[in-house]
């Protein structure tokens, strides 16, 4: 009888920054802009042998009515500053940073990321995503937000003219001759011109090729777009199943659209972001995790979510109250135009209908449901409960490993190293040291346009867009 070999688990970290998962009144919490946390945040992650640290990117405080949402009031530092800043002061951890594709120009991010890439030695890492957020594209000269049918179209042109200007050197370039005062072996070198419906661009690429010839590839997203998208180019795929039954649904799904872009299951790493609550024992982490939730979902908190399915100004209502008693008005301009609750929720009035009746059932209140109705931390419980059901995820193909997301900046990350991560090294399915030097390396990705039993086989820059 044959058994499945043991997998070794990925685990990532992400910054809390201002987000859903932040809970900035703790006593604990400390800066999310100073430079102290963001090192404070690296060096733990690098201390427990992380693969990489991951940044978000928010081009605009998430506001609604004009009024900022009070968990991003803090704002939100330049990702690639705050990366580059990171790379002198560790050593091995990838550096991944969120930088959007339909508000940024390939040139521009691709010389960025070949920099920090080099700076780094090799551990730079991209998470692409797009944005249809109405009130993100008000900063920009364009304006406005680009249709659904369109973003993707646009990323994935993005990515491949990213790619082509990474490619624009092969790195055998600089010879550096003294002697014969040669300094490139190729005066074409770094040329490119790329003609297509989102970019028409032609020049020379002034980075040479940089540790990992390309960063590593992230992409976010759940939507048949964002699945497809990952399978043609992605080293790795953020997912936000942390069930076992859903996450290998999920797992089961993208890493079976591969085999059409001419790649295998390892060629693409699944990651889901996953918070946490520790406790001594199983029964203080849940109660410890209702009190986090309660601080997660503020009375403002609950108002705005609640207004998104509405389509109402709902302030005056108190968020200890009762559910509004008039139903929510239905049509095309949403009071949060190009939101992700607008595709979540697209039948507010039947999804007010069963929030009702859960509300009377249970006797909820507006705050109170939110709640109970948006996620409960992924792993609660002792460290040993955590290990455990992190493995087994992992070992049954829900996941290939987790970006874990502390509720508390910047040490929230702390007790997860020093209690968690023994206890799946003893288990071996961590690594008690780094192996390579690149991030590359330490996710089992080989070196753009290679093939090897572990790597990233086909470039997917000559992938047939899908």
């Amino acid at each position: 009888m044959s058994t499945a070999p043991i997998k070794q688990i990925h685990l990532a970290a992400h910054f809390p920054g201002v987000n859903n998962t932040t809970v900035w009144s703790d006593p604990a919490a400390g800066s999310h802009i100073d430079f102290d946390s963001f090192v404070h945040f690296a060096r733990t992650a690098e201390r427990a042998r992380l693969d990489f640290l991951f940044l978000a990117e928010g081009l605009r405080l998430r506001e609604q009515g004009g009024k900022i949402h009070d968990l991003d009031v803090v704002g939100r530092p330049d990702t690639f500053t705050v990366l580059a800043a990171l790379a002198a002061v560790t050593d091995r951890i990838g550096l991944t940073g969120t930088i959007n594709s339909t508000f940024n120009e390939p040139y521009e991010v691709a010389r960025q990321f070949a920099s920090l890439d080099h700076l780094s030695e090799g551990r730079a890492a991209w998470n692409v995503v797009t944005s249809w957020d109405a009130f993100t594209g008000e900063n920009f000269r364009r304006g406005g937000f680009l249709p659904r049918e369109d973003r993707y179209s646009r990323a994935r042109e993005f990515l491949a003219t990213a790619n082509e200007l990474f490619d624009s050197w092969d790195g055998s370039e600089i010879v550096a001759d003294a002697g014969s005062g040669a300094f490139l072996r190729d005066a074409r070198a770094g040329a490119f011109a790329h003609r297509g419906r989102h970019f028409d661009i032609e020049g020379r690429f002034n980075v040479p090729r940089s540790p990992q010839g390309r960063p590593v590839i992230f992409q976010a997203g759940d939507s048949e777009e964002g699945r497809e998208f990952a399978a043609a180019g992605a080293d790795a795929i953020f997912g936000r199943y942390g069930t076992l039954d859903e996450g290998r649904a999920f797992y089961a799904d993208v890493k079976g659209r591969l085999a059409k872009y001419g790649r295998t299951h390892d060629q693409l790493k699944i990651l889901p972001a996953a918070t946490f609550v520790l406790g001594d024992t199983d029964a203080e982490a849940h109660e410890t995790a209702h009190e986090v939730r309660r601080l997660q979902v503020s009375g403002q908190t609950a108002i705005t979510y609640l207004e998104h399915v509405w389509n109402r100004d709902l302030s005056a209502y108190d968020p200890d109250g009762p559910l509004p008693d008039i139903d929510p008005e239905v049509g095309e301009n949403t009071i949060a135009l190009g939101r992700a609750s607008v595709r979540q929720f697209r039948d507010p009035l039947e999804t007010a209908r069963q929030w009702r009746e859960l509300a009377r059932a249970k006797n909820l209140s507006i705050r109170e449901l939110v709640i109970a109705t948006t996620a409960d931390q992924t792993f609660v419980g002792s460290a040993a409960t955590i290990a455990d059901s992190i493995n087994e995820l992992v070992q049954a193909d829900a996941a290939d490993g987790f970006i874990l997301v502390p509720h508390i900046t910047p040490g929230g990350l702390d007790v997860f190293a020093d209690t968690v991560i023994p206890l799946l090294q003893e288990k071996g399915v961590f690594r008690t040291e780094y192996e390579g030097a690149t991030l590359r390396d330490q996710l089992g990705l080989s070196a753009p346009g290679t093939s090897t039993s572990t790597g990233t086989g086909t470039d997917p820059a000559r992938q047939p867009a899908p």
